[in-house]
């Protein structure tokens, strides 16, 4: 009976736990909602992404039902939480671990977004969870350890999060995507992932990792991609790679491999892309590796490979990107590349590589960019190179080839990019090769190419860029290019005879024109005045005759002038000292008489640059005798009596003035309260202006701009005379008391540069002191930034190299900037950069031992703590990278690199310009990407890591302006590795 009595109960157990189970489903609606409301509490929405999640638990079945919130789905019976995919809605705040908490949540998708703070310790608590994406947002922290025992997507890439990768990732066994790339991450990978056997995709690029690649890697059978680039791995590459026979996609970039490429990576049957670049890989391409027929892209430069690239790459059917360059390489070219049918891009460039170019090369491939440069090759260009039709870039340069150019590449219409500089080439320029409609770069310096290109006809549209030097052109010089984009025209050291075309004057955007060592005669074009963007202009060692004409004064930028070895005649134009961004003028050997302009470029001008003409100066520096007076005695007496008179007035003024002078800048020694105080003025104005109340009343907590580790910075203003002026503490009143910082400020007062803040004066006491400053109306470069343009960028940072140009090359002993970056910047309201230098002043005779820790000093600065000119300009490159990309060295958001500089060249080498620029100047990269481009590779030249290989501030400023194109100075550097 007991036993009928509890079967008759079983019926009313499970109605019982039927509502139970019902009831709590229904509660788990309601706390899906609490929990979504939670974390909608702790997110910040701009967008109004969330503005319907509202609370209706009022009303749990009305039309207001979570299941219908933006980017919440709701599972079938509309009763539980899914889904939940708020991607790209510019969120920011930390994620609240409620939303871990939903028991049948199965993704969450909270990419692109701005959220921070660490990841929820509890996120591996949510057992329902098949798909978490929470990449590029700004997550710090480590990655929790813990166990999901479904979990087949965990995207973490792009943040910040930092630490170890936990040894027990392997326990999330049904992973398919794990991306933890673009991070901070370090030490070892955990060979603990070979125990994720469905992994399909493993991403750790982009992080510190470091120790080798773990064998047990070999044991994922299943991985279709494994990016392992842009850490510090070392080692050899295990040959266990080559058991991922499902791998298609294998990049191991930037970093510190060594060793020989393991055969094995032949057995990799589905490989499509196979990326070793940037490590110090040693040894030949193993032969197995040329079977590999699916492979679509093999990239293994800049490593020490060496031997031949063997024939065999015939099998490799389905290639159509190989880079070989920057190895060690020695042979032939095979002439097998000419027999792959969907070759695209080959570049070979910087090996030892001798012999001829494959004759039937590009006849039946699909060549578009080919880059053969700085190598041994000889015998002629082949015919055939342009078959494709598709060729743009053609690079050729720093090899023995010879014969002549192509006439087939006359009709090569795809043509932009083409650099045949430095071999032997001989002959005319084909007919045709002048009219190329897309040609934006034509470079064939250095040949022994003859013909009178002027009989031509010149129709190059797209002409940026003509260099024609050192060959055997004669005959007159063209017209016309056929272009109104023309920028730089070299057409030196050839036989050009004739006179200068005054249709040189229309070309409205020429900065550079050099016609220096021809056989030109005539008078210089009043036209050429008319080119007002010209910054070098250099038409020395010809036969030129008449005056230099006095409309060059009017050329508002021009830099670089060079006149010499011609006939000039008459006097120097007298304004032309007074052309402001003229920098350096040569007009030795000419015919000139009369005096020296003593103003402008003319008034430290090197002897060489004025002799073997009729000229005087007043300046016994230049190495010109004086200048005399008119003949005849009666003109002569009243000469005489004239400077008599005037020498005596000038005397008694300069003695006026000199007293005055004196007393401005003697030390002036003034009681307070606090004790004796001294005053040195080295500008008048502060002498005048300003008092030691109005410096003691300034340094208040109301006037504090800014404190940091040199001090703090105050705003100061004269009583008497509402006058602003700058001021900084010194940190230690007592370096003072060595004679060598006295004379290194004492010269600093001195220095007067529209690009440098003036150094006034100094105030000190014996406990305390302060540098006084000019007031410059404006704002730092760091708070102006993101509202400039880059055509205001672009000017600022041409001021900033002006100035470094004028510390490093004009002072003497030169001097350094010191702690060089936005924050010491300023930017007036025109727009003109103005630079504060540090203290101690930097003065150097030899090296500055300084002590500094800081991500803005070079490298080698941090070692040994001295800085030199090459440490300013690496601190200006870093100026240049936050200029072109919104980000500064101490940007949190850069920890997924070691440094800026690292990030720079990953995004420089390996991303799309739109991906890097600074967000508030994307639109210029639709207009002047070139502009950006050449402006971060010389950021990248300025920040190498080898102080020698950066350039000097000169070059930086001739670069800029050339590449910005509308502002000062002289000529480009030459990259000439740079294709």
């Amino acid at each position: 009976m007991a036993k009928n009595r509890a079967i008759s109960m079983l019926p009313i157990l499970s109605l019982v736990l039927f509502l139970i189970s019902h009831a709590s489903e229904g509660s788990d609606e309601y706390d899906d909602q609490g929990l979504l409301l939670s974390f909608r509490a702790s997110i910040d929405d701009p967008l109004r992404s969330l503005s319907n999640w509202i609370n209706s638990s009022a009303s749990p079945y009305s039309s207001t039902s979570f299941c219908k919130w933006s980017g919440v789905t709701c599972d079938n019976s509309l009763s539980h939480v899914a889904k939940v995919k708020l991607s790209g809605k510019n969120m920011s705040g930390k994620i609240e671990g409620s939303i871990f908490q939903m028991g049948h949540i199965q993704e969450i998708d909270f990419s692109n977004n701005k959220l921070s703070g660490e990841i929820p310790h509890n996120v591996f608590s949510c057992h329902s969870l098949r798909h978490l994406n929470l990449s590029n947002n700004n997550l710090t922290g480590p990655i929790p350890s813990g166990l999901i025992a479904h979990l087949e997507t965990l995207d973490l890439s792009n943040n910040m999060l930092s630490g170890k990768i936990p040894e027990d990732i392997g326990l999330l066994f049904s992973l398919k995507v794990l991306d933890l790339g673009g991070n901070v991450l370090t030490g070892r990978i955990p060979a603990g992932i070979s125990n994720i056997s469905f992994l399909e995709v493993l991403t750790l690029a982009s992080n510190q990792l470091v120790g080798e690649i773990p064998r047990e890697l070999g044991q994922l059978k299943n991985l279709k991609w494994l990016y392992l680039g842009y850490n510090n791995l070392s080692g050899q590459i295990p040959s266990e790679i080559g058991d991922l026979s499902s791998l298609n996609h294998l990049d191991l970039v930037t970093n510190n491999l060594t060793g020989p490429i393991p055969s094995s990576l032949g057995n990799l049957s589905d490989l499509v892309y196979l990326f070793l670049y940037r490590n110090r890989l040693a040894g030949p391409i193993p032969r197995s590796m040329f079977g590999l027929q699916k492979l679509i892209s093999l990239d293994l430069s800049q490593n020490s490979l060496s031997s031949d690239i063997p024939e065999l790459i015939i099998h490799m059917h389905s290639l159509q990107i190989l880079h070989l360059f920057s190895n060690n390489f020695t042979g032939k070219i095979p002439n097998a590349l000419s027999s792959l049918p969907k070759l695209q891009v080959l570049q070979l460039w910087s090996n030892h590589l001798s012999g001829p170019i494959p004759e039937g090369l590009g006849k039946q491939n699909n060549l578009s960019v080919l880059d053969l440069s700085t190598n041994s090759l000889t015998g002629k260009i082949p015919d055939s190179i342009c078959g494709s039709g598709n060729l743009f870039k053609l690079i050729l340069f720093s090899n023995s080839l010879e014969g002549e150019i192509p006439k087939s590449l006359s009709s090569c219409k795809s043509l932009r990019r083409v650099r045949l500089q430095n071999n032997c080439l001989n002959g005319e320029l084909p007919p045709g090769f002048t009219r190329l409609p897309l040609v934006y770069f034509l470079d064939v310096s250095s040949n022994n190419l003859s013909g009178k290109i002027g009989e031509q006809r010149w129709d190059m549209p797209s002409l940026q860029m003509l260099n024609l030097a050192r060959n055997g052109f004669s005959g007159n010089l063209p017209e016309d290019f056929g272009s109104e984009t023309l920028e730089n025209l070299d057409l030196s050291e050839n036989g050009f005879s004739g006179t200068i075309p005054r249709s040189y004057g229309t070309i409205s955007e020429l900065m550079q024109l050099n016609l220096n060592n021809n056989k030109l005669f005539g008078n210089i074009p009043e036209e050429l005045s008319s080119c007002k963007k010209l910054v070098t202009l250099d038409l020395s060692s010809n036969q030129l005759s008449g005056p230099i004409p006095a409309s060059i004064s009017n050329m508002p930028v021009l830099g670089d002038l060079d006149l010499s070895e011609n006939g000039l005649s008459g006097k120097i134009p007298s304004n032309l000292g007074n052309v402001q961004s003229l920098v350096q003028v040569n007009i030795s050997h000419n015919r000139l008489r009369g005096s020296l302009p003593p103003t402008g470029a003319f008034l430290a001008i090197n002897p060489s640059a004025v002799v073997g003409n009729d000229l005087c100066s007043s300046d016994v520096a230049t190495g010109l005798p004086p200048c005399k007076g008119a003949k005849g005695s009666a003109q002569w007496f009243l000469v005489v009596c004239s400077l008599a008179a005037l020498m005596a007035a000038a005397l008694s003024a300069f003695a006026f003035v000199a007293i005055r002078r004196r007393r401005q800048l003697e030390t002036k020694r003034v009681e307070s309260k606090d004790g004796a105080w001294e005053m040195h003025c080295f500008d008048p104005e502060l002498s005048r202006s300003i008092t030691l109340d109005d410096v003691l009343n300034s340094a208040k907590e109301e006037n504090i701009i800014s404190r940091g580790k040199e001090g703090i910075s105050y705003q100061g203003r004269s009583i008497t005379k509402d006058m602003k002026f700058f001021m900084k503490e010194i940190n230690d009143i007592n370096m003072l008391d060595s004679p060598n910082v006295k004379m290194q400020v004492l010269e600093l007062g001195k220095l007067k540069h529209p690009n440098i803040v003036k150094l006034m004066g100094l105030c000190i006491s014996h406990k305390n002191g302060f540098f006084i400053y000019e007031h410059v109306d404006g704002k730092s470069l760091s708070e102006a930034l993101r509202g400039l343009s880059w055509e205001r960028r672009g000017k600022i940072a041409i001021g900033v190299a002006k100035a470094l140009r004028f510390l490093h090359r004009d002072c003497s002993p030169y001097i350094v900037g010191g702690d060089l970056r936005t924050e010491k910047i300023m930017v007036d309201k025109k727009d003109e950069a103005r630079m504060r230098l540090s203290f101690p002043g930097m003065l150097c005779t030899d090296k500055y031992k300084c002590f500094v820790s800081s991500v803005h000093v070079a490298p080698e600065t941090g070692e040994t703590k001295e800085i030199t000119e090459k440490s300013d300009i690496y601190a200006f490159g870093l100026i240049l990278i936050e200029m072109l990309t919104g980000k500064s060295p101490a940007d949190a958001e850069l920890g997924v690199h070691e440094s800026i500089v690292e990030w720079a060249r990953y995004c420089y080498s390996d991303c799309h310009l739109d991906t890097w620029t600074d967000p508030m100047i994307k639109g210029t990269t639709l207009h002047r990407p070139n502009e950006m481009v050449e402006t971060m590779n010389l950021a990248l030249q300025c920040t190498a890591s080898d102080p020698s290989a950066r350039p000097c501030a000169s070059d930086v400023y001739r670069t800029l302006a050339s590449v910005l194109g509308k502002r000062s100075c002289v000529s480009a550097l030459k990259f000439s590795s740079l294709a």
